[in-house]
């Protein structure tokens, strides 16, 4: 007897509603290889995880908040073999926690980035101010320099502003996902 079979009531429909209601995310599967990818005949532990079944995750956590999430995985109960859920419960959490690790590092890199062009961006501006002050009967090689110097200075300006403030926001959106799923209860239940 699994854990969870002791949560079923005699009446397994009833059961199945209930179990339902208070899922957060639950997500039915006809054998374990839906959660993996096709092409991928490692192990359970090293498999790479389907695009449908990360979509389909994807889609039933949107409105979800982090922290209290609780992803259901619905088997077959012939079908079901604990040792194997075990395994795949453990890939699963270090999928969603490599990839949340991964995504965060890239936004904060965007961010970084942002950061370095807009200061740069400060510093080309400030320096042909400051040539443009103080060199007085200007030759050709300062007039050049501070036309180079001007552009440069307010595109790296508005580039950094840009990554800081809206590029970096274009991942918040897998960000939050695989942030849910690394702190979501992951269980198998029979229908």
């Amino acid at each position: 007897m699994s854990k969870n079979e002791g949560n079923e009531c005699v009446n397994p429909i009833h059961a199945l509603e209930k179990n339902l209601k208070m899922s957060d995310i639950p997500l039915w599967l006809d054998r374990y290889n839906d959660i993996f990818s096709e092409f991928d005949s490692r192990p359970y532990s090293q498999r790479a995880l389907s695009t449908d079944f990360l979509f389909e995750a994807r889609k039933a956590s949107r409105d979800k908040e982090a922290g209290k999430i609780e992803l259901k995985l619905f088997m077959p109960k012939a079908k079901r073999d604990l040792p194997a859920e075990g395994v795949i419960v453990r890939r699963l959490k270090e999928h969603f926690k490599k990839h949340y690790n991964i995504i965060h590092d890239e936004q904060r890199a965007i961010f970084n980035k942002g950061l370095m062009f807009t200061i740069l961006g400060i510093v080309f501006m400030f320096s042909a101010s400051l040539i443009i002050f103080k060199a007085t009967g200007r030759s050709l090689f300062i007039n050049f320099i501070i036309v180079m110097l001007e552009p440069a200075g307010w595109f790296l300006f508005w580039e950094g502003l840009n990554h800081v403030f809206f590029e970096s926001k274009h991942v918040k959106p897998r960000l939050d996902f695989y942030k849910k799923m690394a702190e979501c209860k992951i269980s198998f239940w029979s229908y």
